[in-house]
């Protein structure tokens, strides 16, 4: 992507200090979707965990998923919530369920008119747009 969907301004997004988010954040600079898979039950979860929401089990990786999913919910934010976002409004914040990674779900911008009639279940995929040294996640319909 060439131009930011949201005004520049915001903070640049950077993984956690412990390391726990690092393997997502490298995808996206790659154009990959990674999400953690436990490697003992074989569980797909997101957010980013030490332990396994399911079993408990500490042994914890990251594997690649297709980046395409539906919507499961949305908002059209009217209200900025950070300075740098006054010019941005409206913009469409989705909820996007995963069916290839055990439906989990990830928010992001859905990109395209901001005004645009949004419907639930509406098949959508990843557009990773880069910015200098970070790449954000948004979404697009199919």
């Amino acid at each position: 992507m060439s131009e930011s969907y949201l005004a520049a301004g915001l903070a640049k997004p950077v993984a956690d200090g412990m390391g726990l988010d690092t393997p997502y954040w490298e995808g996206t600079v790659q154009h990959r979707l990674a999400v953690q898979r436990c490697n003992s039950c074989h569980h797909f979860q997101w957010g980013p965990e030490w332990i396994c929401w399911r079993c408990g089990s500490d042994d914890i990786g990251w594997e690649d998923i297709q980046p395409t999913g539906t919507i499961y919910s949305w908002e059209r934010v009217w209200h900025p919530v950070h300075p740098a976002l006054v010019e941005s409004v409206p913009y469409i914040v989705v909820l996007v369920e995963l069916p290839h990674a055990d439906n989990i779900r990830m928010v992001g911008n859905l990109l395209g008119d901001r005004r645009q009639q949004v419907k639930i279940g509406a098949p959508v995929h990843a557009a990773f747009e880069d910015h200098d040294g970070y790449t954000l996640v948004q979404w697009a319909l199919d």
